[in-house]
């Protein structure tokens, strides 16, 4: 790896117990190659969280304490620039079910900005756009979401649906048909101000705990590398 690459080398990474788990896939019949995460070194893993497999994370990403997010199964994941997994998180694929964003194939693609708040499961195949929040305790499975939308906590969106940029799913709702999907409503001014007020602190978490704990981050179990 070059030294002006912006991702962190398994070298660089301390001995620390209270570190994330960060390794390749294991292999299987069904993913016969170990590919590692590529994590840009301004982003902030927590402790206590997991990133398996092939998993791109890009600048300044927030991750919190007790994330799994596990490339094992369904493959690759991406999670986009200035995005924020809270406590609890998880992100998991079927396998060979994916979303073409680009040319590529993702199980999981998660935009830039977004917020995917405290024990939501993101699993795919899934899409999730920039500036969408993702509620806590929410699913979201097999589905579309577009830019700027905002998912209340408790909401399931699931069965092939696409969710049009910018419309609420409100608290506790079940989107598991596009007729459901077409009739929600525009993101209401209060919620909209909560999700830019959540990003704009969760933004300030990478910087601040890179501050707090050290510069670089450890694997706990297989090592940690890199192939940008």
């Amino acid at each position: 790896m070059s030294e002006n690459s912006g991702s962190i080398p398994f070298s660089h990474y301390s001995t620390s117990c209270f570190q994330p788990f960060i390794s390749s896939n294991p292999v299987t019949s069904f993913n016969p190659v170990q590919r590692f995460p590529t994590i840009d070194r301004t982003a902030f893993i927590s402790p206590f969280s997991s990133v398996i497999g092939d998993v791109t994370i890009k600048n300044q990403v927030y991750i919190a304490s007790n994330v799994s997010i596990r490339a094992d199964e369904g493959t690759p994941f991406y999670i986009g620039s200035k995005t924020n997994l809270q406590d609890g998180v998880i992100l998991h694929g079927l396998l060979n079910k994916q979303f073409i964003v680009g040319g590529k194939g993702y199980s999981i693609f998660i935009g830039n900005e977004v917020t995917v708040a405290h024990k939501a499961l993101i699993h795919g195949p899934c899409f999730i756009g920039s500036n969408v929040f993702v509620g806590f305790n929410s699913l979201v499975y097999n589905a579309i979401v577009e830019k700027g939308a905002f998912i209340s906590y408790n909401a399931v969106v699931t069965n092939g649906v696409r969710i049009d940029q910018n419309k609420f799913v409100p608290p506790g709702a079940h989107i598991d048909t596009q007729e459901k999907a077409d009739t929600l409503s525009v993101v209401p001014k209060d919620s909209k101000d909560f999700a830019a007020e959540v990003q704009r602190v969760n933004q300030e978490f990478p910087s601040s705990y890179h501050l707090l704990f050290g510069k670089y981050r450890c694997s706990c179990g297989l090592a940690y590398d890199d192939h940008a």
